[in-house]
């Protein structure tokens, strides 16, 4: 994101609503860094110009662009799905909290990491049921408390059954965990 110069009002209003309608997943926090204002500003201008906090415009943006999961409920995908296409591409984003960390070290536990992909990899398959079948995974470092994690799954191939999906998390621009899941559509395991 660029950064800008100290900006009048409006002037700075104007482009804080074409740079969340670029990109609504923008912070306050990172709004407030970018244009070298506080955070109580930003908050300010986007009430003034009637544009919601970051976890409605989430929202807002995930009712547009998902397609329905199958594979699984949707609050069993760990973090934010905001964007599903099935059997081709998908994006979810997790805030790490105190929940995720490690209480001495803030750092974030490794199955959080992971599941936030392998549930990423699963939804993004359509089929009633997909299992995970084997993964290939990597941490390329660690992740610490108030990080944002956004993970982008993407079908590499399928064949018959199986699928192999491929799995970016990032902080910010920042490579910090990557895997190949091979999934597998199943059989209903419901039915006797």
């Amino acid at each position: 994101m660029r950064k800008i110069p100290r900006l009048k009002k409006k002037e700075r209003q104007t482009r804080l609503s074409n740079d969340l309608q670029m990109n609504p997943f923008l912070t306050d926090e990172e709004l407030a860094h970018n244009y070298k204002v506080s955070i109580q500003t930003i908050r300010l201008d986007r009430m003034e110009l009637g544009i919601p906090e970051l976890r409605e415009r989430i929202k807002h943006v995930a009712e547009q662009k998902l397609d329905p999961v199958r594979s699984l409920p949707l609050h069993e995908v760990i973090g934010e799905l905001v964007d599903l296409q099935l059997d081709h591409s998908a994006t979810s984003e997790l805030l790490i909290s105190e929940e995720h960390v490690f209480s001495r070290t803030y750092v974030a536990r490794g199955h959080y990491i992971f599941a936030q992909a392998n549930s990423l990899a699963v939804a993004l398959v359509n089929a009633e049921v997909v299992l995970t079948g084997a993964a290939r995974i990597r941490f390329i470092r660690p992740i610490r408390l108030g990080e944002k994690l956004v993970a982008k799954a993407l079908v590499r191939s399928a064949s018959g059954d199986q699928i192999k999906v491929r799995v970016e998390t990032r902080v910010g621009e920042e490579l910090v965990f990557s895997g190949t899941f091979r999934v597998f559509k199943a059989a209903d395991l419901h039915k006797s």
